[in-house]
């Protein structure tokens, strides 16, 4: 086959099969499904994505096979083609044959190589991984005839990779793992959410809850300054007090003088009381977590304690005051005062 124009509309032509091969294979893994199940009730390139989806190893075999096939042909014709082509020119350049020969043979292995790996398979993955839904949508249809034609070769070669991963402990799979990370799920709430399949406030509440997932009591407690506390032997009296001047409930107690606090007591606690009286008795012991604990876990150790308050130990040794009300204000809110709820 010596005709130039042959080898170039052949040489275009397989690299473009390649790299269709290569978008779809990319495009079908990076694809999110909810997506392709919402453009399904429209359109049908996206049902046969969703097809392709559920039936991951026979697709990766067709697309491995049409990659294969494509580079085959590329070193069978292109690259003979264009040894062919150089050699004479650098052989009138001066070379003596066997150079001008090697010489046309490297660069038409590079050339080759070049086009191959470039615009056949990293310019279609990076496209395909850019936008997985919009590739997968479009080359489907065409992928799913090519898998039609090419099934029962494309099981034979499935079966014996699959044998091949059984016979090393791995179970092959057939589609493509749902998993979703957070920020998948929020992007899924506010898909929902637009599309009107739920309503806002429920979304902006469980998008809230996601954040519980995330957010540190370090971070939800960063504006604020030391808690208000009385020392050790209290009186009522101070702790009403101290409660009139900074308007909280929840008055923490050092037992220990220039140690952490250890103990809290409520307002209403010490409603009946004298103001001489001391405070032992009705002093509850607080929990004291980490800064770096989540929101989401700290909310669940303060409900399994039985707690309403706990203590956020920072790394620096100072200390704040986070309760369920900070939590719940952070989860419903939608401005930050309302995250940042100082009262206790």
């Amino acid at each position: 086959m010596s005709n130039p124009w042959v080898i170039v509309t052949l040489t275009v032509l397989f690299i473009g099969l390649s790299a269709f091969f290569v978008a779809v294979e990319f495009a079908l893994i990076a694809a999110k499904r909810h997506r392709l199940e919402d453009a399904a009730a429209d359109s049908r390139s996206a049902r046969a994505a969703l097809r392709s989806s559920t039936e991951l190893s026979v697709l990766l075999a067709g697309s491995q096979l049409g990659i294969t096939a494509c580079t085959l042909a590329l070193g069978a014709i292109t690259k003979p083609a264009v040894h062919h082509w150089i050699t004479p020119v650098a052989e009138a350049l001066g070379l003596p044959l066997w150079i001008a020969d090697l010489t046309g043979f490297v660069l038409a292995l590079i050339i080759v190589t070049f086009l191959h790996l470039v615009v056949g398979e990293m310019a279609p993955k990076s496209w395909a991984v850019a936008h997985p839904e919009r590739s997968a949508i479009l080359l489907a249809l065409p992928m799913r005839a090519f898998m039609f034609l090419t099934r029962p070769l494309l099981h034979v070669l499935n079966n014996a990779a699959n044998a091949c991963l059984r016979l090393v402990g791995v179970e092959p799979v057939d589609e493509v793992d749902q998993g979703h990370t957070s920020d998948d799920l929020r992007e899924l709430l506010r898909h929902s959410a637009q599309a009107g399949t739920i309503e806002r406030e429920s979304s902006d509440a469980l998008l809230g809850a996601l954040e519980l997932t995330q957010l540190s009591l370090g971070e939800l407690v960063a504006e604020r300054g030391q808690p208000t506390a009385v020392g050790p032997g209290a009186t009522v009296a101070q702790v009403r007090d101290a409660a009139q001047r900074d308007r909280h409930r929840r008055i923490l107690v050092h037992t220990v003088p220039g140690q952490p606090p250890t103990h809290v007591v409520h307002v209403r606690d010490v409603l009946g009381l004298a103001g001489g009286d001391t405070i032992t008795e009705v002093a509850h012991s607080v929990e004291v977590l980490p800064a770096t604990m989540t929101v989401g876990r700290a909310f669940g150790a303060m409900k399994d304690a039985g707690t309403q308050l706990a203590l956020v130990e920072r790394s620096d040794g100072s200390h704040a005051v986070v309760t369920v009300t900070d939590v719940l204000s952070y989860l419903l809110s939608a401005d930050d005062s309302g995250r940042r709820s100082a009262e206790f």
